[in-house]
């Protein structure tokens, strides 16, 4: 008994190739649940006919050497499940999900999936101020230069803002602390991401709290450090910036300071020429996945996710 194998059928033979890219189409845009429902398909033949679209858009966009990479850990779950994920950030494209946690073992695994020949062709290396992702790529990459992400450093003195206003309502009481409580997202949100009432709301609150206002207005002036072209200029304007603390007894501010003099050299590099890359698409990467994963809420396919998050990015087929 022989069967013959037909070019144009799906691995499904109830199924042709333009089929499952149609269905494959459906599910980039829609949950499992809804294409079955709309092609009264079964939802594992569903499931199934969008990994064979997926491994064809893999086939057909196949993986080049990176010059400049995105660093970055994704939760698969409560419970501090982690896998990571890398982006070549000149193409616009993850093109690596693995590993078993956020360790540096699991870092090590990206760098030897890519090869030593591809692996000398990194430049730069964009990342959170995780020791682990630093130590493995300085180990395997010695010639890429380190990228802290300024979402992540932005995040941090958000974090340290919000200390501060936990840090007034302990210490005021009555009418004081009622501008601000519940002020939390207001304080903490880009000014022209609020409504009229938000930004009335965030007047008043900095009219009404000395130290809010400084420590809102250090905040927001922090970012003008990745618009310099050269360190020098870099390093003058924190320098400024840092001297903008004094008297102003704000200690998570101090804190921050500190991790930033500790983590200058990664933060710096950015003001290097060679080093202008699109630094939101990390972060943009990020929104994409977590969007992934509540559209495949419940689902526990690991490889489906893997081909989710490394296809999410290139052109239909």
């Amino acid at each position: 008994m022989k069967r013959e194998k037909l070019p144009w059928l799906a691995n499904n033979p109830f199924y042709t190739d333009r089929f499952s890219y149609y269905v494959g189409r459906k599910c980039r845009t829609m949950t499992i649940k809804d294409v079955a429902k709309e092609l009264k398909l079964d939802w594992h033949a569903v499931k199934a006919l969008d990994k064979e679209y997926m491994q064809a858009q893999l086939r057909r966009n196949p993986i080049a050497a990176p010059r400049a990479i995105g660093i970055d850990e994704i939760s698969l779950r409560k419970g501090h499940t982690y896998r990571i994920v890398v982006s070549d950030l000149e193409r616009g494209r993850p093109i690596w999900f693995g590993g078993e946690d956020r360790s540096e073992e699991s870092m090590n695994m990206f760098y030897e999936w890519l090869g030593p020949k591809k692996t000398k062709k990194i430049q730069l290396a964009v990342m959170d101020m995780w020791k682990a992702f630093e130590k493995s790529t300085k180990e395997n990459a010695p010639g890429a230069a380190i990228l802290y992400d300024k979402f992540h450093v932005i995040r941090h003195l958000g974090d340290a803002l919000d200390k501060v206003r936990k840090m007034e309502y302990s210490r005021l009481s009555g009418k004081d602390r009622s501008y601000i409580k519940g002020q939390k997202y207001t304080l903490l949100s880009n000014r022209e991401n609020l409504t009229l009432d938000g930004r009335k709301a965030l007047k008043k609150l900095l009219n009404a709290n000395k130290r809010l206002n400084a420590a809102y207005l250090l905040k927001e002036s922090f970012g003008q450090l990745w618009s310099y072209q050269t360190e020098g200029w870099a390093r003058r304007f924190f320098d400024n910036w840092k001297n903008g603390l004094r008297w102003q007894r704000l200690a998570p501010y101090e804190k921050f300071t500190k991790m930033i003099e500790r983590h200058w050299d990664g933060i710096a590099a950015y003001s290097k020429p060679e080093n202008k890359v699109p630094l939101g698409f990390v972060e943009g990467m990020n929104n994409k996945i977590r969007v992934i994963q509540r559209r495949a809420y419940g689902l526990r396919d690991e490889e489906y996710l893997r081909l989710k998050i490394l296809t999410c990015m290139l052109k239909e087929i």
